[in-house]
């Protein structure tokens, strides 16, 4: 997750750079329940209105967060499917803060209204995602459910209402792009507190669906319009969040747009990039899917590590003798291609992995996703190409 937000604040008031620090464990998404009410033409894990069997029951999950706390895990983010399908979230979500996790839950919001938003507020959540994917005919047609929009704006406020902090999570594509700034309107309306922008990744339904990715100049708008905004926010002192996730050439474009707008800024910002370091799918990013099964991140559902039933995720997780998990965990990566023979490697640490994967088999080419030109990644003289379709990369004229 790239938090522009913190970059920001750091043009606005710059503090000395001090040592990084790593954190003691990953930040595990974990899918409690497949069972969604929505089948969205994006959602990586495919889910169904339907039971899948092999689920996690509720003493199994409470065995894992035992040894996820022991192990240092900081942040629970509870996910889906739907995750408020799951008749023990309740509970879960309730132990977990009692154990001192930060607690996130991700939903689609259409299952939250009167009747439960005291519960919800009970939970004492650290941060409630909520997924929009434009204004409300785009957003019914990404969800397939007439009226789909208004039951998430109505969680929205509800969630705001009862003082929890509450996001809008967006996921970018062709299809929505052109909705953006009326989006980051609405929130403005809305008083939202948090804006995630997710740009497309080739895993289940989205890999299906990857014709319809945005391409690269709509990507660099959508970039500078967050930039821009959160920098107003940022001098205005206004508390709002922005971040953006599977796409981290992000921190690289920031850097560009920082070299155009405050050149004086440029290395120490640099420097806190590198700090940041990029993708840590397999490092400080984890998923437990609904069997049990532990993967690099939640775009990786068709590559299994282990499973928390056969053998504790703190033993999985340090394994290196998966091949893909001793790359991820290595520094520098075993990067290819454009990737390889880039300048920001040190900022980016190759940016997501699943899409090279997907697309080529082999998870250490180019991200065809990078929307950076050539000369600004320092490959031009470059001769060999991967070629893919129909995210085809034009080379600059420059």
């Amino acid at each position: 997750m790239f938090r522009i937000s913190q970059y920001m604040q750091e043009l606005k008031d710059p503090r000395p750079l001090a040592a990084r620090r790593n954190p003691p464990g990953p930040v595990v998404i974990w899918n409690l329940v497949r069972r969604c009410n929505l089948t969205c033409k994006h959602c990586y894990s495919i889910s169904a209105d339907k039971d899948f069997p092999g689920e996690l029951n509720t003493q199994q999950i409470y065995t894992v967060m035992d040894d996820l706390k022991s192990f240092g895990v900081p942040v629970l983010i509870l996910s889906g499917g739907e995750p408020l399908l799951r008749p023990d979230i309740f509970d879960i979500s309730r132990r977990a803060r009692e154990m001192g996790f930060y607690v996130g839950l991700s939903t689609n919001g259409t299952l939250i209204d009167e009747n439960n938003i005291d519960d919800i507020a009970a939970i004492g959540y650290d941060y409630v995602g909520i997924s929009i994917d434009g204004l409300r005919q785009t957003h019914d047609s990404f969800r397939r459910k007439i009226g789909a929009f208004d039951e998430s704006m109505r969680a929205i406020r509800l969630c705001h209402e009862a003082g929890i902090k509450v996001g809008m999570r967006f996921t970018l594509t062709m299809d929505n792009a052109h909705e953006l700034p009326a989006l980051l309107e609405l929130m403005e309306a809305e008083k939202v507190d948090k804006f995630y922008l997710s740009h497309l990744n080739y895993a289940g339904r989205g890999n299906k669906n990857r014709k319809d990715d945005v391409i690269h100049q709509l990507t660099r708008d959508a970039m500078d319009l967050l930039f821009n905004t959160c920098w107003q926010d940022a001098q205005s002192g206004r508390q709002r969040e922005f971040v953006t996730g599977n796409n981290d050439a992000d921190g690289v474009y920031l850097l560009y747009w920082i070299a155009r707008n405050f050149p004086e800024r440029l290395q120490h910002v640099h420097q806190r990039l590198q700090q940041w370091g990029g993708n840590s799918s397999g490092v400080n990013i984890s998923n437990i899917d609904n069997l049990g099964n532990v993967h690099p991140d939640t775009f990786w559902w068709d590559y299994n590590l282990g499973n928390v039933k056969q053998r504790p995720f703190s033993q999985i997780w340090t394994d290196t003798s998966d091949p893909l998990m001793a790359g991820l965990k290595s520094s520098p990566r075993p990067l290819k291609g454009r990737c390889g023979a880039c300048q920001h490697r040190d900022i980016c640490g190759g940016n997501t992995r699943v899409r090279a994967w997907q697309l080529t088999g082999d998870a250490w080419q180019e991200d065809p996703a990078c929307y950076l030109t050539d000369e600004e990644i320092g490959v031009s003289g470059m001769d060999a190409r991967l070629q893919v379709t129909p995210w085809q990369r034009k080379r600059s004229t420059a």
